[in-house]
């Protein structure tokens, strides 16, 4: 028995409400079971009861056996003086007041059914995978849908925080802000936090004023990433170490320390080389690229600006001074969308909501509009009748698994509420 499946029953009168009574046989009336907080304090604020034809207004506070009470410490909170019934599984203390005055119990267990029971049971059996993964083909695409948006919202919400705290790192330049992010998600999972302090470390200023010639953006961004240290006898090479050279010098740029750039398990497309390149080449050609982007609402739009390349040395190397066959390595469509999922609409989100402008349906149709991810995630809830049409099918459900059932939050959500009413 778990403590959110308590809060489940209360909150939604899933027991016998007829003929209740406290632990001291005085009879008990629910006429509003209060505000389900989930927040510090009382589970239900502002709950309205009746215990013997005497009415209360107060908090309900919800435990599996009534000495929890103490063992979370109540008894020390004034939040909890308020309380007007203790809700709870199995009742083995009485409770009291500061005044001294106990608070009546309601044991819980007495009132909820077997088959009650045996629903609960069924959902939190552990699977092979997931608690409810047998009973997913029962959901209606009603259902489903309706909690994907929500869950596209919170994962919005999610990755905001990261992006707020680039916001005030660089003082509401967005900009900068947005030059950050690129080189986040241009670095992908293994290089997306070093590329992320790649971009730290370099004040935007210097970015936007050397924007203007693609080997001076190319010197600074190898030469922060520590790809410039070595010696080489490659011509390309000793130029950008000069460049890198001369720039710091101008600009009076400090040595910061920087993990190393990764290669290993990466495919050559990927190599920070690659996408340092492609990210140079991208702010050469686009200037002011945070007003463009900003009211950007389909992938096509996001193709045009991000249909660059590489520079001619890396049209036949991945690596200095290591020539391989030529290829103009250009932005992949698929590439572009991850961009648009992890930059370009969760920019959007949090700037729109820094104006108190709600851009929440634009956005879900702007995803919506995007094909689905690939992944094992999405793979597996579709093995188990959830199958995904578009990035905005795949973005919840990689929400919902992270956040919902990796931790077992099933009574937080609307699947498996929905499979408790079955």
């Amino acid at each position: 028995m778990k403590e959110d499946y308590l809060h489940y029953l209360w909150n939604y009168k899933k027991f016998e409400l007829t003929n209740l009574t406290t632990t001291s046989n005085e009879p008990i009336t629910i006429i509003n079971s209060g505000f389900y907080s989930q927040l510090a304090g009382p589970d239900f604020f502002n709950a309205q009861i009746s215990i013997a034809n005497q009415k209360w207004a107060g908090n309900i506070e919800i435990h599996i056996k009534s000495s929890d009470w103490y063992v979370h410490n109540h008894e020390k909170d004034d939040n909890y003086n308020n309380v007007i019934l203790h809700v709870v599984w199995e009742h083995d203390t009485p409770i009291f007041r500061k005044d001294n005055s106990e608070i009546p119990v309601l044991e819980i267990k007495k009132y909820v059914s077997k088959e009650e029971l045996n629903k609960y049971s069924e959902l939190i059996t552990s699977k092979s995978w997931i608690y409810c993964e047998n009973q997913l083909s029962q959901i209606s695409d009603f259902v489903i849908k309706n909690w994907q948006e929500r869950l596209f919202l919170e994962r919005l919400e999610r990755k905001s925080i990261l992006i707020q705290n680039v916001v005030e790192y660089f003082q509401q330049d967005w900009e900068a802000v947005l030059f950050a992010m690129f080189c986040k998600n241009f670095g992908l999972n293994t290089n997306g936090s070093i590329f992320l302090k790649i971009a730290q470390s370099i004040p935007f200023n210097i970015i936007r004023k050397e924007s203007f010639d693609l080997m001076n953006l190319e010197a600074i961004l190898f030469g922060r990433a520590g790809l410039l240290n070595e010696e080489n006898q490659d011509n390309y090479y000793l130029d950008l170490q000069k460049r890198w050279v001369y720039i710091q010098s101008k600009y009076q740029l400090q040595d910061v320390f920087i993990e190393e750039v990764q290669f290993f398990k990466h495919r050559p497309d990927n190599f920070p080389t690659i996408r340092l390149a492609q990210l140079a080449q991208l702010y050469h050609l686009h200037h002011n690229l945070f007003s463009k982007i900003i009211e950007i609402n389909s992938a096509e739009e996001f193709y045009k600006i991000m249909n660059v390349k590489v520079s001619p040395y890396w049209e036949n190397h991945y690596q200095f001074d290591k020539e391989s066959p030529k290829k103009r390595k250009v932005i992949t469509r698929s590439f572009a969308d991850l961009i648009i999922i992890n930059t370009i609409i969760p920019i959007q989100f949090l700037y729109n909501n820094s104006i108190g402008k709600d851009n929440s349906e634009d956005l879900i149709k702007f995803i919506s509009s995007l094909p689905k991810e690939r992944n094992i995630i999405i793979e597996k809830f579709a093995n188990f009748g959830i199958t995904s049409q578009n990035a905005l099918d795949t973005q919840s459900l990689l929400q919902l698994k992270n956040e919902y059932c990796n931790h077992k939050k099933c009574l937080s959500c609307s699947i498996g509420l929905e499979l408790l009413k079955v």
